[in-house]
């Protein structure tokens, strides 16, 4: 995740000096343990900053309202009851090349600050820092105590100091290309490191923007370069510091991540805030994503691992209940041939009754025949008896598994690089805390901001097609979402999501239709990457929930199966 840099941090500042200030805090809200939200008023608009000192993607611009939860931070809490209604009057970079800013808060334009809050974005040395006039801290996002940290402590009710500043020469307009170049060469090593080290405010990012503008390879070393690469390079250079002089900043995007200086492939201007917001919270929602995507993976194996060894444990007492009838026939054998029974015989070797062959029979030495007889009566009565308990427990589990097969399913066909896939992976968290297979004292449902939706497809005549990503939305599709004149399909037999394909009265789909959409339930099926799946299709009407089962879990009837081609799609 590309870290914001000392000349983005200027860009943004500029910017809040330009369009934001002043203004009027008036709520202060804190939407996760490392990301607050000031809601900022000035004469002509509202807007909302985010201030965030996460350790990949500590940031400072406006972005989104923050979502409808209770908060219960105690920063957030502690700056309300302090800086609430209070004007903020400045925002500023406290000292050249370094990435600490200073916004400050008076109780009107006018007045001198009376309280500074400094937002230090240093990868995951980040923090926020509320002072009161003469630089004494009242609250602080992250307690850096001596145990922590040697060379600087951040705590309450001590005065505040600057980071410890960076090395490295200062970067200058005046400075000749000369004793630039000096500066870059004098350490041999890869030219985009010998950048960084060598000055201050310039970043991976930045270090390779100006090479590539110079059409340097960054990996080169720097005693390889030419004459004319070293003044390519030092054009790039004095444009970087002339972009920050005269702030002269060009925000967009590019293949690695965003920058806010030009270059000559730019082709569109984007707004800062926006391209910052949107930029940390695509990265940051995709590391979420992964996380929680793992996480749930691997409780569902470990519980699937649990069900499995269950299953097979009732399977085996059923393979031994249907071997109950071996037992009473020996047993009718034993009573048939009292005679042949000698004292003290540890088997008997008897003719079996149907097969008319010998059939041997272990017995109890110390017991007489009539006992080992009744022995194996009451083995196949209690083995009948174990087939009727544990039957109903097998089907029991195996309904399990396939409810947890079927929310695998559903998790592996998610796709990382959709913004809402994070919001389905959190319904189906709560799917899992709700059914009490995960424990989350803090999990709240309004966590989701919006209910996604299901995937939206058309077929080859116009129909539109519903896929459920998830067993929320595979209910609200069968039981909600279906009309009596929509036809149901999912794979046969194996774990998938319910896909409805909407008609309207009287409508008869064509082949291909039914063809398309059997593709598509064969597709986000556990079968996809098979060439051919068989894929079943009803009436919704056939289709039903059991009492008590969990959810996206049916039965159907009067279905007709279609072969599925998974990879058509």
């Amino acid at each position: 995740m590309q870290p914001v840099d000392y000349t983005t941090l200027v860009a943004i500042c500029h910017s809040l000096n330009s369009a934001h200030l002043p203004s009027r805090l008036e709520q202060v809200y804190q939407i996760d343990r490392t990301t607050i939200t000031l809601c900022l008023r000035s004469v002509s608009k509202k807007s909302w900053l985010t201030i965030a000192w996460h350790p990949q993607g500590a940031r400072i611009c406006i972005g989104n309202p923050p979502p409808r939860q209770k908060d219960t931070f105690t920063l957030s809490e502690q700056l309300r009851h302090l800086i609430n209604g209070y004007a903020l009057i400045g925002v500023e970079i406290v000292s050249a090349w370094e990435r600490v800013m200073d916004f400050q808060f008076a109780q009107r334009p006018s007045e001198s600050p009376l309280y500074h809050l400094y937002v230090e974005i240093m990868g995951k040395y980040s923090n926020v820092i509320l002072t009161n006039a003469e630089k004494q801290i009242i609250t602080v996002a992250k307690q850096v105590t001596a145990q922590k940290s040697t060379l600087r402590t951040v705590e309450t009710s001590q005065t505040y100091q600057l980071p410890p500043p960076l090395t490295g020469n200062t970067p200058k307009l005046s400075e000749s290309w000369a004793q630039w170049q000096e500066t870059v060469n004098l350490i041999p090593g890869r030219i985009d490191k010998q950048l960084i080290k060598s000055y201050r405010g310039v970043s991976p990012t930045l270090a390779r923007q100006l090479l590539q503008q110079a059409e340097i390879d960054p990996l080169t070393p720097n005693h390889e370069l030419t004459i004319s690469q070293w003044e390519n390079l030092y054009t790039q250079w004095q444009n970087w510091l002339t972009t920050i002089e005269n702030k002269d900043f060009f925000p967009h995007v590019t293949p690695w991540g965003y920058t806010v200086i030009k270059s000559p492939h730019a082709k569109e201007k984007i707004n800062l805030h926006t391209l910052i917001n949107n930029y940390y919270q695509i990265q940051l929602n995709q590391e979420k994503f992964q996380q929680l995507q793992q996480q749930l993976l691997q409780k569902i194996k470990n519980i699937l691992t649990k069900l499995l060894i269950k299953a097979e444990k009732y399977q085996n007492k059923l393979t031994e209940s249907d071997n109950a009838e071996i037992h009473r026939q020996q047993a009718d054998l034993l009573m048939a041939n009292l005679h042949q029974y000698k004292i003290g015989s540890s088997s008997i070797i008897l003719n079996d009754f149907v097969t008319n062959k010998p059939l041997t029979i272990n017995l109890a030495p110390h017991k007489n025949i009539i006992q080992n007889a009744q022995d194996l009566y009451k083995k196949y009565q209690k083995l009948s008896r174990a087939k009727n308990i544990v039957l109903p427990l097998l089907t029991e589990v195996q309904t399990e598994i396939n409810y947890f097969k079927q929310i695998e399913n559903n998790i592996l066909q998610l796709e990382n690089d959709q913004l809402e896939s994070l919001d389905i992976l959190l319904e189906i968290k709560g799917e899992l805390i709700q059914q009490k297979y995960i424990e989350d004292a803090q999990y709240r449902q309004n966590n989701i901001n919006e209910e996604s939706q299901p995937r939206h497809f058309v077929s080859p005549s116009g129909y539109e097609i519903l896929v459920g990503k998830n067993n929320r939305q595979n209910d609200l599709l069968t039981s909600r979402i279906a009309t009596d004149y929509d036809l149901w399909f999912h794979a046969q037999e194996i774990p998938g999501s319910h896909v409805l394909l909407r008609l309207n009265a009287g409508d008869i789909p064509d082949q291909k239709d039914l063809q398309f959409t059997a593709n598509l339930a064969g597709y986000y099926s556990r079968g996809r990457e098979s060439e051919q799946i068989p894929v079943i299709y009803t009436k919704p009407k056939y289709v039903y929930k059991p009492k008590g089962a969990k959810p996206g879990m049916v039965i159907y009837t009067r279905e007709t199966v279609i072969w599925a081609k998974p990879s058509d799609v």
